[in-house]
Formats: structure tokens, sequence, C-alpha cells
């Protein structure tokens, strides 16, 4: 039907710059959880697309440093760290998006200080455990390791502690809101602090080894942590009012085990292609695959920008009983989570030539990677977040069983295929591991949550 005349004005009224200036700060003040949940979204998503231009600069300049030998063990090291740092905070990092809003919601201040504090001492104990068990074990087996890899690897289980703290420190922040605090750490200020040794290291003229970047990784990580410490400490003190503090250590470590089943094992499928091309190929071969599935990062930086946002609010409203605000903040979060990720690799995947270009002319050789790697991580990406829906509504166990079946999928896909098909067989077994999964956590979460989990078809309505 034709506008009116006074409704075209109307329209073209709304849409003038000081109109939507006056909507945009509407916007910004408004207390809702809906824009909230949007302000906090955009905001991860605009931190990770700072930290993917810096990280990304900082693997061309170490490529192009380190050659792609040097460069390959630096990433099967940095890999380790990732995925070892990950296991190390016993899932706590998750846990206290959970507990956090809950004691926050009943005013369990207690509670609240008692997690806070404690989470973190785990954290830390548990990283210092698993750090002198990975040196001593390499020490024991350096008959058996690679040259190359002892000493790298050795250094890198120093930074688990300063990585396995900030990992809880960045949930507690992302429980609070406190999104740049929870994410420019980790993803911006640590890497800019590497990519300033790295370029100290090349003019000072240090040998550009694998061993070289990861010092430069070990100091990022500690001075990071501390700095990240004492500003959520300040943050804390002026929210959380001082008094006595009470622990439910068996209760968190009860629910925060299984989470961390679910995060150890999706860890171990997002990393399970690098692991094996290591011990099935060469480091090169590594270093073009890990260039190429790098190249993809802005594209996942959608589904991790939006369950930063969102996954404490599925915590509050299950507790709080709201199932229409959890069933909205789902269909939206998934809608976000796989419409921006589908932008995003349209972007990629036609920049992906030149930009593979940036690391070195051989880099180029994985460019049809990115589309086979692509296929999975849309996939993923038209669920949305949906392990944290299952992770924060109490079904992490099934969460966690789901991420295993898949995870042991990749493993045999990747046994046999990587042999045969080199980074062709990691790539397709990677793409073929995730669809299964992602079928699998629609299919859970539809029959345990009456939840519709997905881009198309009905929004959250079960």
């Amino acid at each position: 039907m034709a506008l009116t005349e006074s409704e075209s004005r109307g329209r073209l009224a709304r849409m003038s710059p000081a109109a939507l200036a006056a909507q945009t700060r509407a916007w910004l003040k408004d207390g809702g959880h809906h824009s909230i949940a949007q302000r906090v979204a955009g905001a991860a998503f605009m931190i990770r697309v700072a930290s993917a231009g810096i990280i990304y600069l900082s693997q061309i300049l170490l490529a192009r440093w380190m050659g792609t030998h040097e460069f390959g063990i630096y990433v099967y090291v940095w890999t380790l760290v990732l995925l070892l740092g990950d296991l190390s905070d016993f899932g706590l990092s998750s846990a206290a998006q959970r507990f956090v809003p809950e004691y926050r919601r009943s005013n369990a201040n207690d509670l609240l200080r008692g997690f806070i504090s404690r989470s973190r001492w785990i954290a830390c104990g548990s990283a210092i455990v698993i750090a002198a068990i990975g040196a001593t074990t390499v020490h024991l087996l350096r008959d058996y390791i690679p040259a190359y890899l002892a000493l790298p690897v050795s250094i890198a289980f120093v930074t688990l502690p300063f990585f396995t703290v900030m990992q809880v420190q960045d949930g507690i922040a992302r429980s609070h809101n406190w999104i740049n605090l929870a994410l420019l750490p980790p993803f911006v200020v640590r890497h800019v602090v590497i990519l300033a040794l790295v370029l100290a290291a090349y003019l000072l003229s240090f040998p550009a080894t694998a061993v070289t970047a990861v010092i430069a990784v070990a100091i990022a990580f500690t001075v990071t942590t501390l700095v990240q410490t004492v500003i959520l400490n300040r943050r804390l003190a002026r929210t959380v009012e001082p008094g006595p503090k009470a622990y439910e250590t068996k209760t968190w470590i009860a629910v925060s085990l299984p989470i961390l089943m679910v995060e150890g094992f999706y860890m171990l499928l997002t990393n399970t292609d690098i692991l094996l091309l290591q011990y099935f190929r060469s480091p090169q071969d590594v270093a073009i695959y890990y260039a190429a599935a790098k190249t993809l990062i802005l594209v996942a930086f959608v589904h991790f920008a939006v369950a930063a946002a969102v996954a404490h609010r599925f915590s509050e409203y299950h507790v709080s009983g709201d199932r229409e605000q959890l069933k909205a903040i789902l269909a939206d979060s998934v809608r976000w989570t796989f419409w921006f990720s589908l932008a995003a690799a349209v972007v990629v995947l036609a920049a992906g030539k030149f930009l593979l270009s940036l690391f070195g002319a051989h880099f180029v050789e994985g460019y049809h990677l990115m589309f086979i790697l692509a296929i999975g991580v849309l996939s993923r990406a038209a669920i949305g977040p949906v392990e944290r829906l299952l992770s924060m509504l109490g079904e992490q166990r099934i969460c966690a069983a789901v991420f295993a079946t898949t995870f042991f999928l990749n493993v045999g896909l990747g046994i046999a295929m990587i042999p045969r098909w080199g980074v062709n067989g990691a790539a397709a077994s990677t793409a073929i591991a995730l669809v299964f999964e992602s079928v699998l956590l629609y299919v859970v979460t539809r029959r345990r949550l009456r939840l519709h989990a997905f881009a198309f078809g009905r929004p959250a309505a079960g």
C-alpha cells in the first residue's frame, strides 16, 4: 500500500542525521536487557576485530621473520598453550557466568566474594601443577621429542598460570558486563605487547626462532595478567561491598567440571587438525594450514562476541524462571551469529588470496582450504552460542558428550584422511566434524530444552 505524503515525510524525518543521532543516544542509555546485550555483543565484536588485525599483523611478521619451518614450530607450541590453558581453569571461567549473576540476583554477597576470590586461586594452583607435570614430562622424554620442540614447549609451560588466571578474570568481568576489561587484556593488549617484543627482537638481531617468539609470549602473558588483576580488583572493590566470604567449593567444582569437559573437547576439536598435522606432516604444512585457518578467524569472532554478551543472560533468565526472555535472547543470539558470520565469511573469502599472500608467496597454496573450513564454521554459526545455553541451563554433561563424540569423529577422520590427502584431509575432517556437531547440538537443545536454536524456522519456540 502506498504511503501518504505525511507518512513519507515522517519516515524521512526519522532517517535524518539528527534523528539517527537521537536514536543512537537513546539506545546507548537504554538499560533494558535487550539493548545491553546488543551493546555488549557489539563491543565484543569490535574488540575481536581489532584483535584480529593485531594478531594477523603479528602472525604475518612472525612468518616472514622466522620462515615456514620455525613459524610452524611456533604454531604448534602456541596451539598447545591454548589447549592446556583452557583446560587448566577447571571450567571456572565459564562457571563464573553462571554463579556471579545468580549470587548477585539473590544478594548472596558472601558467596559472591568467596567465588571471586577462591576461583582464581583454584585455577592458578591447577595451572601450576599442570605446568610442573608438563615440564617434567618433556625432561623425561627429551630423547624421544624432536630437539626443536623441547625448549619452546618447556618455556610455554611457564605461561600457563598467567593464562589460566586471565581466563577466570575474563569470566568474572563478563558477568558484570565489563566487556572491555574482559576482552581487551587477552585479545588486544597482550598481542600488542607480543608485537612490540617481536619487533624489538628483530631490531636487536635476536635469533629468528620459535624460542624467541615463545619467550615474547611468556613475557606478554605475565605483564597483561598482572595489569588486568589490578584493574579488576579495583572495580570489584567499588561494586561488591566488603564483608565475610562463604564458599561452596564442592558445588562450584561439580558444576564447572562438566563445563570443563565441554570446553576441553571443544578445544580439542578445534585444534585436532593442527596437532595431527604436526604428527603426520612437516612444520611447513602446519604453517600453511594455520595461516588459512586463522584467516577465517574474523568469522568465528562473531560467534565469540555474541556468546560473550548473552551467556550470563541465559543463566539469569533461567534462574528467574523467565522463559519468554530466555526464548527471545536465544532467538536474537542465533540470528546475530549466523547472519553476521555469513557476511564476514563472504568478505574474508573474497580477500583470502591477498590476505594469505601477506604471509609469503607459499601461503597462497592454502587458499582453497578456507572454503572447506568455512562450511564447518557457518554450520556452527547457524545454531548460535547453543553450547553456552546448554552449560548455563544445567545440560553441560550432555553437551560434553556431544563434543566428545565429535572430537573422536574428528580424530578418526583426521587419522584416515591426513596421511593420504595432507592439509586437504585436515580441512575436510574438521568441516565434517563441525557439521555433525551442529546437528547434534540442535537436536539436543530441541529435545532437552524444547527450544529452537537454528537460524531458520520458528524462532526459539519449542
